[in-house]
C-alpha cells in the first residue's frame, strides 16, 4: 500500500513509519524538515502540514496524522484537524487514520462521562486531551471519507518495549490483564499498521491497550 505519515519525527509516527515499512509498505514521510528524519528508504514530503492541499494527499491510499503538538498549543489539534477534514472531503477516496488520545474514552457503560472529566485526569494534559476530544468528535460528523481514531491507554508509553501484541477495545475506557491502562508506542504502531492494513473500524474509534514486559 502507498502510506503517509504526518508528523513521522514524532515519537509515535517514527515507529509507526518503521512498522509500516518493515511490512513491505510504500511509505512517505511528511515533515517539515527532512534533516529530522533518522529512516532510511522511505519517500519524504518536505512540507508544513498545515500547508498541505489535495494534491498532496490523493496518491495515497491511507494516511496517518500522527502530528502532535505542545501544551501551549493544543488548539491546532482541532485546527489542523480540520483542515485535514477539509483535504480529504475533496479528495474522498483516501483513508485518514488519526493517533488520537485517551481522554476521550468513556469510563461508564452509558457513554455519558469521559475520562477527561474524572476528578483522576491529570490537569496538565486537559488542553491536548480536550482539543483531541473536538477532533474525533468533528470526525463522527464526516461521511465524504472513510476515517478511523485510534486512541492509547492512558499510561503512552514512549520508552516500553515491542511485544507485537495489544488488546483492542471500542469506546470505553479499559485495562490489561495487570489492572493497568498500558500501551508502549512500539506496540501502538503495531496496532495502527494493522489498521491501516485491515481497515477493520471505519468512521469510528477504537481504544488499544497492551501488556507490559
Amino acid at each position: 500500500m502507498k502510506v503517509a505519515v504526518i508528523g513521522a519525527t514524532g515519537k509515535a509516527g517514527n515507529l509507526i513509519v518503521e512498522e509500516l515499512k518493515e511490512r513491505g509498505h510504500e511509505v512517505t514521510a511528511i515533515i517539515r524538515n527532512a534533516k529530522k528524519l533518522n529512516i532510511t528508504g522511505v519517500h519524504v514530503l518536505e512540507k508544513d502540514a498545515f500547508e498541505l492541499d489535495a494534491t498532496d494527499i490523493k496518491p495515497f491510499e491511507a494516511v496517518v496524522n500522527a502530528l502532535g503538538f505542545p501544551p501551549d498549543q493544543s488548539d491546532k489539534h482541532v485546527t489542523f484537524g480540520r483542515h485535514l477534514i477539509d483535504l480529504f472531503s475533496e479528495v474522498k477516496s483516501t483513508r485518514l487514520l488519526v493517533v488520537g488520545g485517551a481522554g476521550s474514552l468513556y469510563v461508564d457503560k452509558e457513554h455519558t462521562t469521559q475520562l477527561i472529566d474524572t476528578p483522576e485526569f491529570p490537569d496538565a494534559y486537559k488542553p491536548i486531551a480536550a482539543g483531541q476530544g473536538t477532533n474525533l468528535a468533528d470526525l463522527r460528523e464526516v461521511s465524504a471519507f472513510d476515517w478511523t481514531f485510534v486512541s492509547p491507554a492512558a499510561d503512552f508509553r514512549a520508552d516500553g518495549s515491542r511485544t507485537g501484541t495489544y488488546t483492542k477495545g471500542a469506546e470505553e475506557f479499559f485495562f490489561n490483564k495487570a489492572g493497568n491502562s498500558y500501551i508502549s508506542y512500539a506496540d501502538y504502531a503495531v496496532a495502527m499498521a494493522d489498521e491501516v492494513e485491515n481497515a477493520s473500524v471505519l468512521k469510528g474509534r477504537f481504544a488499544v491497550v497492551g501488556e507490559e514486559s
